[in-house]
């Protein structure tokens, strides 16, 4: 793995709008997409934090949609806060702080793409979901994030990245993967390949309803991890939503069902034993419960009548992927060890079987919290 690139952090935090001297950085997060630090400046004898991130460009290849996305959402919510008179309402949504030549980002010299956000103090992301009450305050932030955009004007976002959500299309790009069988893996995973053409006909549930009308396209996060909500220190509220590089018109759903695969899992992403792999029910309980608590008003009967299945949809996307990936050589996921990719797969798709055989008891607990 090729080490890690060194920038000139202090100069690089000097084009933005940050007053006073600065005091040091460090990196911050443990993301594996952006190069994220955290800057200090004492401002008249107080220490400031603020965060600087580049973005990857090999992954948003277009920075400057990417950008104005995140500057229109972040405003709006900004000011919707503002009109509810809530509390602290700088510390609920990300604030851009712009460069001094008025500008969103700044360029280097070398190509690389910054921005700058105001730290939120007293608050932190959690990479592992313990409780149902994470689970609960996440499920209701991201739902508070989502209805806080639903009735944002203008202009329709830019897709930052294509289809990214689009179930058919990934399942198109993984049946190229079985035809071109780039790696010769093809005939050793022959009983997987055939699991995921059996169920084919879950790419297109969603997206046949968002064509029909019964589903409203709308700006959605489509990242939905526990890892992406800024929970308080004290009161463990979910406070802030943030990575907002992916925010682009989609489906409600794909944020819900995303929270469904990565939350109620009961092991890693690559446990080797699939056979350990459940939903954890109580788990879907609370992200239903918290959802529907601060996204209810502005969904439509489909969307909620759709809870249950969006869980089930993504987890076969991402499974579809794994799989895909595996064909071509690992070429997309990083791995560290053999068959990663695969592993990945066995635990989506076992995901995938046990929320079946829970399905059943999944709609009654939307139909309950929904009442």
């Amino acid at each position: 793995m090729p080490a890690k690139r060194s920038y000139d952090i202090r100069s690089l935090a000097r084009e933005f709008a940050m007053p006073g001297d600065y005091v040091s950085h460090a990196p911050c997060g443990n993301g594996h997409i952006n190069d994220t630090y955290e800057i200090r400046f004492n401002q008249a004898g107080t220490h400031v934090r603020y965060i600087l991130q580049r973005i990857n460009h090999d992954i948003f290849t277009r920075p400057a949609e990417v950008m104005p996305n995140i500057q229109r959402v972040t405003s709006h919510i900004a000011a919707r806060l503002e009109e509810l008179g809530e509390p602290e309402a700088c510390r609920k949504v990300l604030t851009l702080v712009p460069c001094r030549d008025g500008r969103l980002w700044h360029e280097d010299r070398n190509g690389n793409h910054w921005r700058a956000y105001f730290y939120i103090e007293g608050a932190e992301a959690h990479n592992h979901v313990n409780s149902t009450a994470l689970a609960e305050e996440a499920a209701r932030a991201f739902g508070s994030f989502q209805k806080h955009v639903a009735d944002m004007g203008g202009e329709r976002l830019a897709d930052t990245i294509p289809d990214f959500h689009n179930t058919r299309s990934r399942f198109n790009a993984f049946a190229r993967a079985v035809e071109e069988n780039r790696a010769g893996r093809r005939d050793a995973v022959a009983a997987e390949v055939a699991w995921v053409l059996q169920r084919e006909s879950i790419a297109d549930v969603l997206i046949d309803l968002m064509k029909s009308g019964a589903l409203p396209e709308r700006i959605a996060h489509n990242d939905t991890k526990i890892n992406n909500v800024m929970m308080d220190h004290q009161t463990g509220e979910g406070l802030c939503v943030m990575d907002l590089d992916t925010v682009m018109p989609g489906l409600v759903l794909y944020d819900f069902g995303d929270l469904v695969r990565t939350t109620t899992i009961s092991t890693a992403e690559d446990e080797r034993d699939a056979s350990r792999v459940t939903m954890r029910l109580p788990m879907f309980d609370a992200l239903v419960r918290g959802y529907l608590s601060s996204a209810r008003d502005f969904l439509t009967k489909e969307e909620v009548a759709q809870l249950a299945f969006s869980g089930k949809l993504i987890t076969y996307e991402l499974a579809t992927r794994f799989l895909a990936d595996h064909l071509n050589g690992d070429v997309y996921f990083k791995t560290q060890r053999a068959n990663h990719n695969l592993d990945r797969f066995r635990v989506q798709a076992a995901l995938i079987e046990d929320i079946d055989r829970q399905f059943a008891q999944m709609v009654e607990v939307v139909a309950r919290h929904s009442a």
